[in-house]
Parts: structure tokens; sequence; C-alpha cells
């Protein structure tokens, strides 16, 4: 068994939790307040632009054009088609994307940008792709599991963010995992744990960013 099949055995839990999580679900049924989108939204966005950087990040750990390349993908990919599904909760909560930009991060969303940033900046490139790995291996896994088990129709409220997650992922997602076991057949058994704790890491943030759109987390001060 490779190394990210192990991961993901190990996060099957996390994984489910996701899921099952009101918010998700909320998705699922199509029936999320507006502020939980609204917040949603200004988070992931802020949260994307950390993401951007943790890729950028990452590039700058690669010797090779065809990993740059890869990780290009993935920067595009944030910049060019991920507004798609933050319009579509835009759209159901009846506000402008535009507007919602430049939001201050709420604690969960600082905490794992932080997080990735900094592994990103000091950690190895194996480390770096672990704990970008959790984000899209996740949203992969919800919406193949809303497009099989709920079969939303097109007029469901949020088929364009449910399809976009369900369909667009994968062929990247592949690569990355297949890059990340290539890199954890040569890495050392202290570098593979390193590679485990922030992957496990990134796969409980991503639980906590969805409980921190669905009861609408702010400072407290």
């Amino acid at each position: 068994m490779s190394f990210t099949q192990d991961l993901r055995n190990e996060t099957e839990s996390l994984f489910k939790a996701c899921y099952e999580h009101p918010f998700v679900q909320g998705i699922a049924e199509g029936n999320l307040e507006k502020g939980q989108l609204i917040h949603y939204v200004k988070q992931d966005y802020e949260y994307l632009n950390a993401m951007i950087q943790t890729r950028a990040l990452t590039m700058a750990k690669c010797n090779n054009r065809d990993d740059m390349a890869l990780l290009n993908e993935g920067i595009a990919f944030i910049l060019n088609d991920e507004t798609h599904p933050h319009n579509n909760f835009c759209e159901q909560a009846g506000v402008d994307y535009k507007d919602l930009k430049g939001e201050t991060l709420a604690p969960t969303a600082h905490h794992y940008s932080q997080y990735m940033l900094q592994v990103a900046s000091n950690g190895s490139l194996a480390e770096s792709l672990a704990v970008a790995l959790p984000c899209p291996w996740v949203y992969l896994y919800i919406g193949e599991r809303i497009m099989k088990e709920v079969k939303p129709s097109p007029d469901h409220p949020f088929y364009p963010w449910i399809s976009f997650y369900g369909a667009q992922e994968m062929p990247r997602i592949t690569k990355t995992i297949d890059w990340l076991d290539r890199l954890a057949e040569e890495a050392t058994e202290s570098d593979r744990a390193k590679m485990r704790t922030h992957f496990l890491m990134g796969c409980r943030m991503e639980y906590m960013f969805f409980d921190m759109a669905y009861t609408k987390q702010t400072w407290p001060l």
C-alpha cells in the first residue's frame, strides 16, 4: 500500500465527518442561511489567496518544469475557475461577489492559512505538497458523494457548486498523489512523519473550516 493510500485510510473518519457536517449537508439539501453562505465566501476567498501563495512557495522548491507546471495549473485553477462556486453561493445569497473580498480572517481560516504558509515556507517540498493536498481531496470526495447520493438536478440551488467540485479536480489530484508517493519513497521515516502530521492537520482544518462557516465564527473581541 502506498504512502498516500495509508494517509487516506487513516483519515477516512475525517473525510466522512466533513461530509456529514451540517454545513455540507446544507449544501446537499439546498438550505443554508444567507449569512452562512456569505461568511463562507468571505473566508474562502482569503484562504484561497493563501493557497495560491502556498503553491507558489512550493514551486520555488522544484527543480524541473513538469513539477512547476503542475503547481502552476493549481494556481490557475484557483484564479480562473474556482470563482464559479463562489459566485453560485453569492447568487443564492443575493450579494455581489466583489463586495465580499478583503475580509478579516476568522480564527479558523487564519490558523489554517498561516499553517499552510509556514509549512510551505520552512518545510520540504514533500511537506509543502502534503499540507495542501487535503483541501482538493476533501472537496472532490464531498462533491462526488453528493452527486452520487443526492443526485441533484440542475435546478438545485447549489448545483453549480456541487457539480464543480464533483467533477473538476481528480486529474490534478492524481498527479499530486503520485508525486507525493514518489517523494515518500525517497524520504526518511522522520520526513514521512512530518508529511503525515501536515496532512492530518489539513484534514482536521477542512472540517473546522466548514464549522466556522456554519457557526459564522468571528473573533470574540
